[in-house]
């Protein structure tokens, strides 16, 4: 199925065109969203800022501007009473405090060594106690199936549903994670075979992209072993999906690709496929079509067979394409140039790529070999266990998002599996990260193969979480920042790409996303167009997510409006959660010095509850 036959290298034919424009072509295609003036300031990620920070002026609290029309719901974020009736005062007083600790920079940079200390002092089961009375009892639903169970209740009873996340991870020191990292570059095939010399010399080739954690806050990070290692993840990942499903009702369960199989792969799947956009777009430009969107870019077929046939090319790019009905206008899109790669075994003398060294055309597949196709089948073939569970147990996946070397072969594999899976409703959502240049592109381009192919288009809409490392990566390699300049153009881009996905949800009413963002003011932008183009919340087409223990002023007062709200909900033993805590204090160390009305409600509830006689209250579900 995924055979790979190998062509000789194409010689150039006699024409002196250069790949000097190609060349330059090697950073990210052209952003959709340009920042009118680059601020000085640096871009933070979406929890960064409080929702008082970015509310829009004249909207006051609620989803929608000005009276609520005939059908038009608004939800009020100010209402202090409704957003926490779901949590007793000690869970109030809890917030305050576990916040509080998290804007102290020492406390934060210190986490790890404070813990441990706490551990020698208190000893593991004073120490549990302890993490259970603040920050694991803040952000984490419980240890195991069972100890989540009332947290999920409780949550749906006021109208929130749960994306569980089994957060158990390697606690290893940064060298350790980097020498894994190194290793699972090096294949157990060039292990055995290639000298040590060769192997030191792969090795000092990724050091830079070492430790994935590094400047990372918001996700968890899986270290490849070997194969057995990648089915462990895939029972890891099916016990969470039954989890998922035995707990609550529509729920959703995240996983990773990069705990399914080799990272090197997927970096090199990924450095394929970019190859090959680019190489379109070099294509495009060729024929006057630069400075337009992606999927308006469209190549004379004429025109790119004689162009490539000049540049050393011996394939029959005209006729092959000339002979499917889906291009018999005799022009291509750059979905239909990346049809070549689903038929790679029928027409490999078509997927050519200019090598920028040499000045010629070669293969695009010529370091793709048997075994990166096995590796990738072996992937599809874990995501498709794991598609089949869901189905079985009426949950969601929800693949997460991940550095942008990995990105492409990410949401190549997501997208095969929307296509078998997500037929008759979304079963599989692919997330796509709005601070990077590309990320409209991305979007607009899945959203028309969708609707080409006939299946539900599902996405998870995020800001990002890799900004730092990813500039740090860009700088040291030396290709261009992928990430937008500044906050504001990536909240340009996070609104433009929700804004094309509600419109493809109102035009066809077979796409759906969830909303996956802290930012109050994106939460009203949806809630407005969702207003303006008459989507129903009970339609079960647009989502909202935030994380468990933060931003419940926005999540209740959805839920309780009757909006398909979520939080991630993140579980497991205390002292395997560690690290996914310790990220949880570093992200909120920057959230709580914006999020000054999150602790300005809980404060006023707390002080309605003292005045009132209600300091003893009880959530009543």
């Amino acid at each position: 199925m995924f055979y790979v036959k190998t062509v000789p290298t194409l010689t150039r034919a006699g024409s002196d065109i250069t790949f000097k424009r190609f060349l330059c072509s090697r950073s990210r295609l052209r952003s959709s969203v340009t920042s009118t003036s680059v601020s000085q300031r640096e871009q933070r990620d979406d929890s960064s800022r409080g929702p008082a920070e970015h509310a829009s002026a004249g909207e006051g609290s609620s989803g929608c501007p000005g009276q609520p029309g005939a059908g038009r719901i608004c939800v009020d974020f100010d209402r202090s009473q409704e957003a926490y009736k779901s949590k007793d005062s000690l869970e109030l007083l809890r917030s305050l405090v576990v916040f509080k600790l998290c804007s102290y920079d020492f406390l934060v940079d210190k986490n790890k060594e404070i813990m441990e200390l706490g551990q020698k002092i208190l000893g593991q089961r004073g120490f549990n106690q302890f993490m259970k009375m603040t920050f694991y009892g803040q952000f984490v639903a419980g240890e195991n199936y069972q100890a989540i169970k009332p947290l999920i209740r409780k949550n749906q009873a006021f109208g929130v549903g749960a994306v569980l996340d089994y957060s158990v991870e390697e606690d290893i020191t940064q060298e350790e994670a980097e020498r894994k990292e190194i290793h699972s570059h090096v294949s157990a095939a060039e292990t055995e075979s290639i000298g040590e010399g060769h192997r030191e010399r792969k090795q000092k080739a990724h050091e830079p992209s070492g430790d994935r954690r590094g400047g990372v806050t918001g996700g968890r990070m899986y270290f490849y072993a070997d194969e057995a290692k990648c089915d462990q993840h895939m029972e890891i990942f099916i016990k969470c999906i039954k989890t998922s499903g035995g707990s609550s009702m529509d729920g959703f369960s995240a996983i990773k690709m990069t705990a399914l199989g080799r990272p090197q792969f997927l970096l090199q799947f990924s450095e394929v496929l970019m190859k090959w956009r680019r190489f379109f777009s070099f294509l495009a430009s060729q024929q006057g079509k630069d400075g337009l969107e992606a999927l308006e870019q469209k190549l004379e077929l004429k025109q790119l067979q004689e162009f490539l046939t000049k540049l050393g090319a011996k394939g029959d790019f005209y006729g092959w394409f000339t002979g499917r009905e889906e291009t018999s206008s005799g022009t291509i899109d750059m979905l239909d140039w990346n049809s070549l790669i689903d038929d790679r075994t029928k027409i490999s003398d078509l997927l050519v790529a200019p090598n920028i060294e040499l000045g010629e055309l070669e293969p695009l597949l010529k370091e793709f070999t048997i075994e990166e196709e096995r590796q990738m089948k072996r992937i599809l073939q874990r995501m498709d266990v794991l598609a089949k569970h869901a189905v079985e147990n009426d949950v969601r996946l929800m693949v997460d998002a991940e550095q942008t070397y990995f990105q492409p072969a990410i949401n190549r594999l997501t997208l095969e599996m929307q296509r078998i899976y997500n037929r008759d409703k979304p079963v599989i959502f692919n997330t796509y990260q709005c601070y990077l240049k590309d990320a409209y592109d991305n979007v607009t381009m899945d959203v028309e193969l969708s609707r080409r192919e006939g299946w539900h288009f599902a996405a998870k809409l995020v800001r990002g979480a890799y900004m730092y490392q990813e500039r740090e990566r860009a700088e040291e390699i030396g290709y261009e920042d992928p990430i937008n300049p500044d906050y504001e153009s990536t909240n340009r881009m996070y609104h433009r790409c929700l804004d094309y996905v509600l419109d493809e949800i109102a035009l066809k009413r077979n796409a759906n996303v969830m909303v996956a963002s802290h930012n109050e003011d994106s939460v009203k932008h949806t809630l407005r167009r969702m207003n303006e183009l008459g989507l129903l919340p009970t339609e079960n087409k647009v989502y909202f997510g935030q994380l468990l223990g933060m931003c419940d002023q926005i999540s209740f007062p959805l839920g309780q409006a009757g909006f398909p709200v979520y939080k991630y909900v993140p579980y497991g033993p205390v002292n395997e959660v560690m690290p996914y805590l310790s990220r949880r204090a570093q992200e909120n160390r920057g959230f709580m010095k914006g999020a000054q009305k999150e602790r300005e409600l809980l404060w006023k509830e707390l002080k309605r509850r003292l005045t009132s006689g209600e300091l003893l209250h009880r959530p009543m579900y």
